[in-house]
């Protein structure tokens, strides 16, 4: 892998994670929090989809590195809102 295949995964992780905010509504952090929720997505959302046995429709190939976009922002947003749902403040 190349220090532009390296780049290019780092911007698809980060706009992944920062879709999967959006989606659970919750925007903590910036650039460097959405790329790590993008790559933690990507490992759940894979293992979610690993478990229940179904098919990755849209698979970014960078290099030799396959990076799953939808399951990726599954798996951001399930963790947004866990993570959310542990930390809200209380009345």
């Amino acid at each position: 892998m190349s220090l532009i295949d390296l780049i290019i995964l780092v911007i698809i992780a980060g706009v992944v994670g920062a879709i999967g905010q959006a989606i659970a509504g919750i925007s903590r952090g910036g650039c460097i929090v959405a790329v790590v929720l993008g790559f933690i997505g990507a490992l759940i959302g894979m293992g979610l989809a690993r478990l229940l046995g179904l098919p990755e429709p849209f698979m970014a190939r960078i290099g030799g590195t396959e990076f799953p976009i939808l399951w990726s922002i599954i798996g951001s947003s399930l963790f947004v809102a866990v993570i959310s749902f542990l930390t809200r403040r209380r009345r």
